[in-house]
């Protein structure tokens, strides 16, 4: 079986809006951004919301976290992968399913009740830090970086 060609997986939860469907999948040189996702891959009026803000010649799939786990082995060669994730556990539970995610970009997490902000796009609770720390332990670097062309800094530095 060949390894899938995952040249990023991204937290995100707005999941795909212009600012990754765009400005990401062209820095990474991505052709097909799977959106693993339990809610979206049951969607369809999301779906064709954010099928608009994707560049052209970028394909898009929408699979549930098991269909992830699933599917992820039999992606061709030519096809380069950019994994979108609602949340940390998603990115887990991927993981834990053996999809070969090597490195984690964190985008966006939402302030909500009972989460602490810890940068100016991510609030975590105590869930999200052990989760992160999880991925860290499996050797999976988790970086905050909304932009391409900004500076990346570790997630573990700012849950200290």
């Amino acid at each position: 079986m060949s390894t899938p060609n995952i040249l990023l997986t991204r937290i995100d939860n707005r999941l795909i809006h212009g600012q990754v469907g765009v400005t990401w999948a062209n820095s990474l040189g991505a052709n097909l951004v799977v959106v693993a996702n339990d809610e979206a891959a049951n969607d369809p009026v999301q779906q064709s919301l954010m099928d608009m803000v994707m560049s052209d010649g970028v394909q898009t799939r929408y699979f549930t976290l098991q269909k992830t786990i699933d599917v992820i082995h039999k992606a061709a060669e030519r096809q380069k992968i950019f994994i979108v994730c609602k949340t940390p556990q998603d990115v887990l539970t991927l993981v834990k399913g053996n999809v070969p995610i090597k490195f984690v970009n964190v985008g966006n997490m939402h302030f909500s009740e009972g989460k602490t902000q810890v940068h100016k796009t991510i609030s975590v609770d105590k869930s999200d830090i052990d989760t992160f720390r999880e991925l860290e332990k499996r050797g999976i670097p988790c970086e905050v970086r909304r932009v391409p062309d900004e500076a990346g800094e570790n997630i573990a530095n700012l849950l200290k």
